[in-house]
């Protein structure tokens, strides 16, 4: 048994030193196996390296020759440009040599025409300005007379040429230029929807319409006209924040004298967005740019403003396209022109608010806006009690004059305008020695003929001041109306 044990003991360690040997047979085999993968990665990685080292020599031996083509390049520009530069200095000193000669050769002429002068003056015996005077008279009087002729000649051809160019002119403008013939009025009626609404706009006691015209500063007249309300104010922009908020009351239906302020300061409100909006829409319509925003309100107000009908919005933008067409006619300044012509009236604006004329109103107004004053000038001068001295100026005043005369301009029926025609001439018949008086010019002139025998040419000059003082303080009407005194001295005789 212990035999069996033994052997037993033997075959476990031979089978254990065979393992063992077998085990470092494989480990000898995987580390030659490894060994050779590791000799196999390092000779292809020498391999890249070396690869990548040739690649990296041949680009820079490429740019190497890059570089020195480009520096060859440069070296042959630095050349050419040094030769470029050889040939100026050689040309500049060439011209310069040049300018020295042609200069000597101006002192040399200089010299001989001093000389020649000298030996003419001491043959004439004259010194060169006294032979100058001398000869100056002689041409003046020979031609004198012809010069003359000639000048009294151009004249004529000029002046008929310009009055004929001017009508031209102004015939095209007015052609070119199409406008209603008819003009909106304030509105001052608001439509009732039915009779309890009359009612409620009074309020218990009155207390809802004297709310409305303390907030508005309008009369309501709720009794003169069946459904209407009549809106009642000097200023057209407070009737229109009364209708407007009339409207709104109305159709919400809720009226109190709380509720009252609130609709009336949001129609305020509207109507300045409203204003606001017109001027800048006139400005744009006539194309022009850079008014002042103050300016372009109150331009828009006038869209609220009528003058015998005639609204002065619609007034002022059809002279501003007027003028843009006569100016580029004549040569004047456009922009100055058609800015002139739309803010002119815009002084009526503030009549109501600020004392005086309102062509001088809007001048002053355009000078504190920062305006040029070719504008201001422009403005100020559309009426006669201002001359006008510059193009502009003149153009505004055209303008003015075809707007306001053209027909259909102005709301006046033939027979106020027949009576206002009586009236004026009746204004002039009522001063002594005065034959005839004739309303012309649509009533924009009067002719007064005098008695010679009665009336001198100094009492003439009184007599047109006085019948223009008398027409001023006697009668309205729009613009200016000239009075042309006429004395004229006939002497008749009959030979038989």
């Amino acid at each position: 048994m212990v035999e069996g044990i033994i052997a037993a003991i033997v075959g476990i360690i031979a089978g254990v030193g065979g393992k063992v040997v077998y085990d470092r047979q494989q480990e000898t085999k995987s580390k030659n196996t490894a060994e050779q993968v590791i000799a196999q990665a390092e000779r292809k990685a020498s391999d890249i390296v070396l690869k990548a080292k040739d690649e990296a020599l041949r680009i820079e031996k490429e740019r190497r020759k890059e570089l020195q083509k480009t520096e060859n390049r440069l070296a042959d520009r630095e050349e050419s440009l040094d030769k470029k530069l050889d040939q100026l200095d050689k040309r500049g000193e060439k011209l310069r040599k040049q300018e020295d000669e042609v200069e000597e050769l101006k002192n040399e002429i200089r010299d001989i025409r001093t000389r020649q002068q000298e030996k003419l003056e001491k043959i004439a015996g004259l010194k060169k300005k006294d032979a100058a005077d001398k000869l100056m008279k002689m041409t003046e009087r020979d031609i004198k007379g012809d010069l003359l002729n000639l000048v009294a000649k151009m004249q004529q051809d000029v002046e008929a040429d310009a009055e004929e160019r001017a009508q031209t002119i102004l015939v095209e403008t007015m052609e070119r230029m199409a406008s209603e013939v008819t003009a909106e009025r304030t509105v001052t009626a608001v439509k009732l929807p039915d009779d309890d609404m009359k009612g409620r706009i009074i309020g218990k006691e009155g207390r809802n319409i004297q709310a409305m015209q303390r907030v508005t500063g309008v009369d309501f007249l709720v009794d003169d006209t069946p459904g209407m309300v009549v809106l009642s104010s000097f200023d057209p922009i407070r009737r229109q924040v009364a209708r407007l908020g009339l409207e709104m009351l109305m159709k919400d239906g809720r009226i109190h004298p709380g509720r009252i302020e609130e609709v009336f300061a949001k129609a305020e409100k509207q109507i300045d967005k409203e204003t606001q909006r017109a001027g800048e829409d006139a400005a744009r319509e006539v194309g022009v740019t850079g008014i002042p925003r103050d300016l372009l309100k109150l331009l828009g107000e006038l869209k609220f403003r009528t003058s015998y009908g005639q609204n002065v919005l619609k007034h002022s933008t059809e002279m501003a396209h007027m003028a843009g067409m006569i100016a580029s006619e004549i040569g004047a300044d456009v922009r100055t022109s058609k800015i002139a012509t739309l803010l002119h009236d815009m002084g009526k604006a503030v009549t109501h608010k600020i004392e005086g004329k309102h062509h001088h109103i809007g001048a002053e107004l355009a000078r504190k806006a920062g305006l040029s004053e070719g504008i201001c000038h422009a403005i100020e001068a559309h009426h006669d009690d201002i001359e006008a001295t510059t193009p502009e100026a003149i153009v505004v005043r055209i303008c003015d004059a075809i707007s306001a005369a053209r027909p259909g301009a102005r709301n006046i029926s033939a027979e106020n305008f027949a009576e206002r025609m009586r009236d004026l001439e009746n204004v002039a018949t009522g001063f002594q020695g005065i034959e005839k008086a004739y309303a012309i010019s649509a009533g924009r002139e009067i002719r007064v003929i005098v008695t010679p025998e009665k009336i001198d040419d100094l009492s003439a000059i009184k007599l047109a001041r006085d019948i223009a003082t008398k027409i001023e303080s006697t009668m309205q009407y729009p613009g200016t109306i000239k009075v042309n005194v006429i004395r004229e001295t006939r002497a008749v005789e009959f030979a038989k």
